[in-house]
């Protein structure tokens, strides 16, 4: 594995894990009244996009980012509909 795909790997995983705190808080309070369902819709979607666009590529650190984020932050999209405060 080349050092490059390494470096992005782990910005990868930074930028995923920052929604972590999001998810808890959401899952625990069970209200998503100050959050955006437009942006999470659109920022879905683009997550999306670019997890079909590492697998078209075959790259694994734009796969692997992009697939947790999508979890991570379809998790938060479910809860603002869920609870929609």
């Amino acid at each position: 594995m080349e050092d490059y795909t390494l470096l992005g790997i782990l910005a990868g995983l930074l930028t995923t894990i920052a929604f972590l705190p999001q998810v808890i808080k959401t899952w625990k309070s069970k209200s998503a009244r100050d959050i955006s369902l437009g942006m999470f819709l659109i920022f879905c979607t683009g997550v999306l996009l670019w997890l079909a666009y590492g697998i078209l590529i075959d790259d694994l650190a734009i796969i692997l980012a992009n697939a947790f984020t999508l979890v991570l932050a379809g998790s938060i999209l479910y809860f603002k509909l869920k609870y929609p405060g």
